[in-house]
């Protein structure tokens, strides 16, 4: 195939560069485009952003255009850029996704690196016996950004999903992690944690209520598994009181849940903790929004 059957003018970047910013500024903006770019010249060729903006004069091979061919037809349909590249970068691991684990969000990561700040200051001079459960884990990008800051903690991760904990397990080996995956059903009353008590319980569960559907986007309702995103309106809370028994019966006296939540039913989710005998800290994201919170029993 050449040239003029893939839409660019020429194989030199700055044309490359150019298609997409013409045919995708409409749909996602000048700078989500332009960061689009940076991760598809990284991931096709190894370039970073200083190569990127230097060589704009440079051509690429035949079969690389292809490639940029291809992804610029997978934006066109809103397919996820991590997709296309086959990963997400959080909190400095690179996490496989496909369309069976949700996109490691940056405000997920936000709460984690808030979380790890945490983990720090109770762990004094070592991390060894600090516990750590991840609970829908998913791509297992919580757990594993855990493990990687703290490599002597023991690290468990839960997921209903055989194909999200594979997915999971071969993060964790990528990155060189040590992480320990259950298969469980966090909302099944039978579920029990281990004969151990955690210094933290983390979760990021499903909390998009089925009325918010149509409020998202295409990207994210054609690509991402809808059970790691909703729940029935009717009882849009039935994973935090799930998460909250678990963690009444799992925490260590002075240990610490957190949580992801949706930001409309703020004041239901901390009601929830506080009726499991917890004390709900909400936290806002980056954005200005009320994200996750954190808690600790009443009673500390």
């Amino acid at each position: 195939m050449n040239t003029t059957n893939l839409r660019f003018q020429s194989n030199r970047v700055r044309d490359i560069v150019g298609l997409f910013h013409k045919e995708l500024d409409d749909l996602y903006g000048q700078g989500e485009t332009g960061a689009f770019v940076t991760m598809l010249f990284e991931a096709f060729l190894g370039w970073d952003k200083v190569q990127l903006l230097t060589g704009k004069e440079r051509t690429v091979n035949q079969s690389d255009l292809l490639r940029f061919h291809w992804a610029l037809e997978d934006l066109e349909r809103q397919r996820p850029i991590q997709h296309i590249v086959g990963y997400s970068v959080f909190c400095d691991c690179r996490v496989a996704v496909n369309p069976h684990v949700l996109i490691p969000r940056p405000e997920t990561e936000e709460m984690v690196r808030s979380l790890i700040l945490y983990a720090e200051s109770r762990m004094g001079k070592t991390d060894a016996g600090f516990e750590v459960l991840d609970l829908c884990t998913g791509s297992g990008c919580i757990a594993i950004a855990m493990k990687k800051a703290f490599p002597e903690a023991n690290v468990t991760a839960v997921d209903i999903s055989d194909d999200a904990l594979d997915m999971a397990q071969g993060n964790a080996r990528e990155n060189g992690t040590d992480v320990r995956f259950l298969q469980a059903d966090v909302l099944d009353p039978d579920f029990r944690v281990q004969d151990l008590k955690y210094d933290l319980i983390i979760s990021n569960p499903p909390y998009v209520r089925e009325s918010e559907r149509r409020l998202m986007k295409a990207n994210v309702l054609q690509y991402e598994p809808a059970t790691a995103l909703f729940v029935p309106d009717e009882d849009p809370l039935r994973f935090y009181r799930s998460v909250a028994g678990i963690a009444r019966r799992g925490l260590k006296t002075d240990g610490m849940l957190a949580v992801e939540f949706n930001e409309a039913l703020k004041e239901a989710t901390c009601g929830t903790l506080k009726e499991f005998g917890f004390s709900p800290v909400p936290q806002r994201d980056f954005r200005g929004k009320w994200r996750w919170l954190t808690a600790c029993r009443a009673n500390q």
